[in-house]
């Protein structure tokens, strides 16, 4: 059942995590040019472009993950948002230059074998 699923499901229980994932590092890249917590710094805030498309993204990801489900078990769906986890530091990585570790590839390993055992 689960691997006949049709391709545009497969996109998006892939592509909601990555679409929370690149949120993710917009967030962060917002940050660095946030003021103080103040009603200016709010206000500018509001009005960042980077933030403006991290909560686009954010609520693209939301209206493609209402589609998964329509087709996909929350139980098993839910699984897959797992890949944020992997998807975070290698777009950051890419993007800010943090470092990604050998703890972080093993990590990795694991939430995707978990993934396969959820689903199998």
């Amino acid at each position: 059942m689960f691997l006949s699923l049709p391709v545009g499901t497969w996109v998006g229980l892939l592509g909601t995590p990555l679409l929370i994932a690149a949120g993710q590092v917009l967030f962060k890249l917002t940050s660095t040019s946030a003021g103080d917590f103040s009603m200016r710094g709010l206000l500018q805030l509001a009005f960042n472009p980077l933030l403006l498309a991290a909560l686009a993204l954010y609520g693209f990801g939301t209206l493609v993950w209402i589609y998964v489900l329509k087709s996909v078990p929350l139980t098993i769906a839910y699984s897959f948002m797992g890949l944020t986890f992997c998807f975070v530091p290698l777009l950051a990585q890419i993007f800010l230059g943090e470092a990604v570790t050998l703890r972080y590839a093993v990590g990795a390993v694991l939430i995707v074998a978990g993934m396969i055992a959820i689903n199998a």
